[in-house]
């Protein structure tokens, strides 16, 4: 049995959150827990 640490991190690479999940279950399911949350990216200035 193992765990996997999902992660996001704010641009300097300092984690922000994180999601664990059993080692058998899809990358797709630790993804999707955190990526729901973040604000919309910006686009380029202009």
């Amino acid at each position: 049995m193992n765990t996997k640490l999902h992660a996001v991190t704010d641009r300097n690479g300092r984690p922000i959150r994180f999601f664990m999940t059993a080692g058998q279950i899809s990358d797709y399911t630790g993804a999707a827990a955190l990526l729901d949350d973040l604000p919309a990216a910006k686009g380029p200035p202009g």
